[in-house]
């Protein structure tokens, strides 16, 4: 296919899985349960945080953790006591355990009693150089100045080559705001055409199949060069392809 084709090709897959029946199997129906900004936030930054693996574990393990919050995040996050904050010790998902999660929850605190919350942190760090990968580093270095547990390994650090994946999952779904009811769009200081696409197994080998993505490694420069091609194919909103190549690789075996 050339380029147009393959616009044309990938146009109708977006229209194909960026629909509400998305959500029924993907993890970002557990944010969807809750009205409020913050507890969509932490909800779905704690979500996405956890999202590797087995969608259904995936999905079973953050309302999980939600539950243990009471089903209140953002009260849990600044309110909790130190008895109910133990309490999160039991909870494990993979390789992120109990100390990892109060690890959060305390860093979480940091951010919205000192840094006027997650929509503050990532829209500060974009501005210092109108990019998501400025974003992500400040995030990095705010969620890791409070003294205790370094779970350095559960976010990533793009500045040293990774991929971003789940904190550009995230980012898509606070930012792009396009009324399909997948996304929320509640965030507007990173403009949608900015994104980055959370790019994983499946996204990776689709594009690469695709001719879209030559370089083998799934990393930080990756992600720049299926984004900048996805760029040309809509500027305004090039990541909306991420339902795109996820679907053909997860659903279609592409």
């Amino acid at each position: 296919m050339d380029l147009i084709e393959l616009k044309e090709f990938l146009d109708e897959k977006v229209e194909q899985f960026n629909q509400p029946a998305f959500v029924e199997t993907d993890p970002i129906q557990v944010p969807r349960k809750f009205t409020i900004k913050e507890d969509i936030e932490i909800s779905g930054f704690l979500t996405a945080t956890i999202a590797w693996g087995n969608r259904t574990a995936i999905i079973k393990n953050a309302e999980r953790l939600n539950s243990l919050m009471g089903n209140q995040p953002s009260n849990f996050i600044l309110n909790a006591s130190n008895s109910e904050i133990k309490q999160l010790n039991k909870f494990v998902h993979r390789t992120f355990n109990g100390n990892d999660c109060i690890y959060f929850i305390q860093s979480l605190k940091n951010i919205y009693k000192n840094h006027d919350g997650l929509q503050s942190v990532f829209e500060t760090g974009f501005q210092r150089e109108n990019s998501v990968k400025s974003a992500l580093e400040n995030l990095f270095e705010i969620f890791f100045e409070i003294p205790g547990e370094r779970t350095r390994k559960h976010i990533s650090k793009v500045q040293k080559g990774s991929s971003g994946k789940r904190l550009n999952m995230f980012l898509r779904w606070m930012v792009r705001n396009d009324k399909n009811g997948v996304d929320f769009g509640i965030w507007d200081g990173i403009p949608a055409s900015e994104l980055m696409l959370p790019l994983d197994v499946h996204t990776g080998n689709v594009g690469r199949k695709l001719g879209i993505l030559q370089r083998k490694s799934n990393d930080w420069k990756a992600v720049e060069e299926i984004t900048n091609t996805l760029r040309k194919f809509d500027p305004a909103d090039p990541i909306k392809y991420d339902f795109a190549l996820f679907g053909l690789g997860a659903f279609e075996k592409f």
